[in-house]
């Protein structure tokens, strides 16, 4: 009878798994890299894009006020989807003459002096919108408006 010859153990290391895995780990690694680049690069992209966009439109609104005329500070409109279903969003719009400050109360996006201005609202519950508009001589003037969610 001939005895089996002795199990030599090889190196972790003449394993071909240990290579192509780590291999395999570092290009993981690489594209998910460059996947959240390019992810955080369009984020930034798309938030100036869109702050320059909200400080041209407040611009062109604070022209077209300033063009109105008129001395009296007032709210020229405040109106909206009075009712919607629970999970709809609606249009909540204000104007407003000679106001250097508009407030929403609960806040429901930026709000700015203009003559004619929407923004889109997605209230769970029945819900009371306050706008108030005040000048740089300390007057201001408030306005109601409910959205009712069935």
């Amino acid at each position: 009878m001939t005895a089996a010859p002795p199990s030599v153990e090889k190196s972790i290391w003449k394993n071909p798994f240990v290579y192509s895995g780590g291999i395999l780990f570092i290009v993981a690694i690489y594209v998910g890299w460059i996947v959240f680049s390019r992810w955080y690069g369009n984020r930034q992209i798309e938030r100036r894009a869109r702050d320059a966009f909200v400080q041209k439109q407040q611009e062109q609104d604070r022209r077209a006020v300033e063009q109105m005329g008129g001395s009296e500070l007032s709210i020229q409109s405040f109106y909206g989807n009075s009712q919607i279903l629970r999970g709809q969003s609606a249009q909540l719009c204000y104007g407003v003459a000679n106001a250097k400050k508009v407030t929403l109360d609960p806040p429901a996006g930026p709000v700015w002096p203009s003559y004619a201005r929407c923004l889109d609202i997605s209230p769970t519950k029945t819900t009371t919108y306050t706008l108030t508009a005040s000048d740089d001589a300390g007057h201001s003037t408030s306005q109601t408006f409910t959205v009712k969610v069935q």
